[in-house]
Formats: structure tokens, C-alpha cells, sequence
């Protein structure tokens, strides 16, 4: 939602009827991941996509058919002997969800895309399945947004708001979005997908040496921003790494301690220098940076992590620290480890061992 949601903004400020398809499942393999979204204008302009093409043009009519009726529709789209397979299958075999809804132009959503703009992570939760006794529920939604005291929207009904709301303050600032089904007093069972915007992706390296020009490259690829902290002029220059986004000019730690860490932000020890190992280390286990690696040897490693059990860290805390950094791929090449780094933040933010 966090790549259309301008298109969205845009298409109602000149006062276009929109509709949004969001992926809220998937079993299988799959083009696009739970949280993909298409949107539709009134107008025919179609931004973002749920299956990078396979299934786009049934859903692009749908949603015009959405717009039109303000009735919200729950899809399901695969390869079965019922389907049209070269015009609405799959051709991954796997099988999506797809919930199309018409967005109303209204606080909520203005509050959504001014937490986007400011890189706060926000959720909005969206009821896709309930029973026919509570008919008036799909597609109705409320939005919470970090710092903010009040959630807003629609989903008026308490005994299914105070359920929802619970759930989705304490996924702020979760990575990934989920499908769960809630169940009410009286047994009905209510099907909500948490939209979860986090805000983009950062990657800060520390140490602006050989390894750090591949992998800001790559991490730029994956569409990272990326920040080089490094207080040698000499390497931390923008001839070298004319692809970083920032490049700052100061010691680790003390630039660590200003810049925004959080559970999407990978930090990258690279110096292979104590004085700027353990200070950086300590500052992204204190922000709680959602990856930390540590390029150097075992027994690095084993020095590194004595020095910040003296400052007081624990086991636990210091088992966050990937080191030596990258999945064990055999890599020898800066470009070899760029790339064993790069697949050892992926899986770390997918939970992976």
C-alpha cells in the first residue's frame, strides 16, 4: 500500500473515484506477497500490482464494477479446472486472495498517507470475511498510526472494534502483514487483514571500506536506503560510493545514536576495528536495529562480545549479532559476501533461521 498510496492521493484530490486490490493471502508459490496492492481510478489508471500480470485484467474490471457499487468483493484466484487459466490463473500453480474495496476520500486515509510521508509505521486493518448475519462489515477498516492517541475509522461495531484495535496497535511497526480471524461472543468468526506499513527499508554501514561499494550497490537494488558512517574522509567519499544515500562523516557511534533505528533498519559492522565495532554494536542492540551483523573472524567475534558484556549486554542480546556476517555461502569476493549479506538481512526479516 506504502507504493500506491500517492497514486491514491492523487487520483482523489481531482476528484476521481478509486479502488484498491489488496493481496491478503496466498498458498503456493505466488507472484507477489500478502499486502501487494493495485489501485484503479474511475478514469482507468491502474498503479501497483497483485500478480505482475497474471490476474490483473480480472481484477482491474472488477474493481471499475467496485467502484460503481461501493460493494466490497473477496477473490480468490488459482489454477483450477473452472478457470481460464491464460486469462485469470495462475501460472505458479499457487493460489491468492484478493480483497477490492472502493476508498473513501476521508480522515483516515489522509492520515495514512501523511504517515507514509513521514515514515511512520501505521496499520490499517481491514474486516475481508464475515457471516451473513453481520453483512454490513467487509470493507469496513480503522487506521492507527505511531504517536497517535486516537485510532480512526469506520469499524463501528464494539464488539469487533475493541478486538481489532488491540491487534493492530500492537503490530505497529511489525514487517509483514496477516491475515487472522477474530471470534465474537457469539461464535461468528470475523476475517480482518492487517495492513502493515513500516516505514522504508534503511541499511547503515559502518566502515566505508571495499566490502561497503558492492553491497550499497546491491542494497540499492533491493531498494534500500543507505547510510555509510565512516570519520575517514579518505574512504568515505562520494567518488567511491557515488550510490549511497547518505554519507556521514563522523564516528559510528555518535552518529548512530541521531539516526533513526528501528525494526526495519539493517546495521552493518564493517570496520574490523574495535574502537568502532563495540561502540556501533552497543548503539544498534540499545535501538533495537531489526538486523545486526558484524563482518571478522570467530574469534573477533569472541572479543567483540566480551567487551560489550563488560557495558552490561547479555547472552540474548548479544545472539542478535550475526557474526561473521552473511549466510555461510562460501563467498571470497566483495561482491561474493555483498551478496551473502544481502540474503542473510532478507531471511532475517522473514524470520528465517
Amino acid at each position: 500500500m506504502r507504493d500506491t498510496i500517492e497514486d491514491v492521493a492523487r487520483w482523489q484530490a481531482a476528484g476521481k473515484g478509486v479502488a484498491q486490490a489488496t493481496v491478503v493471502s496466498l498458498v503456493g508459490s505466488a507472484p507477489r506477497g500478502a499486502g501487494a496492492t493495485l489501485v484503479v481510478s474511475d478514469a482507468g489508471e491502474i498503479a501497483g500490482s497483485v500478480s505482475n500480470g497474471c490476474v490483473e485484467p480480472d481484477v482491474v474490471e472488477r474493481a471499475q464494477r467496485v467502484i460503481r457499487s461501493g460493494k466490497p468483493c473477496l477473490m480468490k484466484y488459482g489454477v483450477t479446472e473452472e478457470q481460464n487459466y491464460e486469462r485469470i490463473g495462475l501460472s505458479c500453480g499457487g493460489e491468492i486472495r484478493v480483497f477490492i474495496e472502493r476508498l473513501a476520500h476521508d480522515a483516515p486515509l489522509d492520515a495514512l498517507v501523511a504517515a507514509t510521508r513521514d515514515g511512520l509505521p501505521a496499520v490499517r486493518a481491514l474486516v475481508i470475511a464475515a457471516p451473513e448475519s453481520r453483512p454490513e462489515l467487509p470493507g469496513q477498516s480503522l487506521v492507527t498510526i505511531t504517536g497517535a492517541a486516537d485510532v480512526m475509522g469506520d469499524l463501528a461495531a464494539p464488539d469487533v472494534r475493541e478486538q481489532v484495535e488491540r491487534r493492530a496497535r500492537a503490530l505497529l511497526g511489525a514487517p509483514n502483514p496477516v491475515a487472522e480471524t477474530i471470534t465474537l461472543a457469539d461464535g461468528a468468526e470475523v476475517e480482518v487483514f492487517y495492513q502493515t506499513l513500516t516505514p522504508p527499508r534503511t541499511l547503515i554501514i559502518v566502515g566505508a571500506g571495499h566490502i561497503s561499494l558492492p553491497l550499497t550497490r546491491l542494497a540499492k537494488v533491493l531498494d534500500y536506503h543507505v547510510t555509510i558512517v565512516d570519520p575517514r574522509e579518505a574512504f568515505a567519499t562520494r567518488e567511491r560510493l557515488p550510490d549511497a544515500d547518505e554519507l556521514v562523516l563522523e564516528w559510528p557511534d555518535e552518529a548512530m545514536e541521531r539516526l533513526p533505528i528501528n525494526a526495519a533498519t539493517a546495521v552493518c559492522v564493517l570496520t574490523h576495528d574495535e574502537k568502532f565495532d563495540v561502540p556501533a554494536l552497543a548503539v544498534a542492540l540499545r535501538k533495537k536495529a531489526g538486523y545486526i551483523g558484524m563482518v571478522g573472524s570467530k574469534g573477533t567475534r569472541a572479543t567483540r562480545d566480551a567487551a560489550l558484556r563488560e557495558q552490561g549486554f547479555t547472552d540474548i542480546d548479544l545472539a542478535r549479532i550475526h557474526g561473521p556476517i552473511g549466510l555461510d555461502i562460501g563467498a571470497r569476493t566483495p561482491e561474493e559476501i555483498a551478496v551473502a549479506v544481502l540474503a542473510q538481512i532478507i531471511a532475517a526479516s522473514h524470520g528465517k533461521a
